[in-house]
């Protein structure tokens, strides 16, 4: 799958583009069954709110089939080695949850400020492509992306490691205030399937859910070969320290997972 000329230039000017229905219901089925049954293990890699509720699965395509194979689908994978002109490995991925009535906010920060002061990435030649699970609706704790604030480069932040179950450098209220109001506010969202790509610098962050709809999101960071990280920090199913070239699958890898995995549950 490529990007055409006008989804390059959006993700160039405003830092973000969105592409609806890149995976079809059968795959979205897959997924969602897999992601409860990864919630509901018992392991490191499995980050939960104060309540309990999951946050975040680290890692999934290591030890789970279905997102192995997402995390080397050609739909992903070609758009970012288009982007950067050069193959990819996997800097991160993670499994988001906003649970219902119980999903915690994402402060407002930049990926980008993380991957370079915890792991050492020397460019934000590393982006965001994630794939909606859930719908994602106005009221259930959509992402907010703060249009052209990729172009400010690294911003300031301050290591919050108190207001939620993860640690994360944030943004504070003037700055995010400045930037909304030179770029604007939007908050992406559409039905299960779809996906949406921002780049590393962008300023984005979430309000809680607090509604009866949960919402999934499958986040793969993939990065520049020649961009790996140098120094990294943390633990490796969080910033991973393979910096092996990812060969994509077949595009129609996952559908015919999908098909087995409903042959072999009738």
């Amino acid at each position: 799958m490529k990007l055409n000329d006008t989804q390059i230039t959006q993700l160039d000017e405003e830092g973000w583009v969105f592409l609806p229905d890149c995976f079809s219901p059968e795959e979205v089925a897959v997924l969602k069954t897999e992601a409860e049954s990864i919630y509901d293990e018992d392991r490191p890699e499995i980050w939960r709110e104060t309540s309990g509720a999951p946050r975040t699965a680290f890692a999934a395509h290591t030890y789970n089939e279905a997102f192995g194979i997402l995390g080397r689908h050609p739909r992903l994978i070609e758009p970012l080695e288009q982007v950067f002109g050069e193959q990819v490995y996997m800097h991160q991925f993670k499994i988001n949850a906003k649970a219902s009535f119980t999903g915690d906010v994402w402060q407002w920060h930049q990926d980008y400020g993380t991957w370079a002061r915890d792991d050492g990435m020397p460019e934000p030649r590393a982006m965001n492509i994630s794939v909606f699970l859930d719908e994602v609706f106005p009221f259930n704790g959509p992402l907010m992306l703060i249009p052209r604030s990729h172009r400010h480069g690294v911003l300031d932040a301050g290591h919050d490691t108190s207001t939620t179950s993860y640690p994360l450098w944030t943004l504070d209220n003037d700055a995010v205030t400045k930037l909304v109001d030179e770029g604007g506010l939007i908050a992406p969202t559409g039905k299960p399937g779809g996906v949406l790509m921002f780049h590393g610098n962008l300023v984005h962050g979430s309000a809680g859910n607090i509604t009866p709809f949960p919402r999934k999101i499958v986040y793969l960071t993939l990065n520049a070969v020649s961009n790996h990280i140098r120094t990294p920090t943390r633990e490796e199913w969080i910033a991973h320290q393979d910096f092996t070239p990812i060969e994509s699958c077949d595009d129609d890898a996952l559908l015919r997972f999908a098909k087995a995995y409903e042959h072999a549950a009738e």
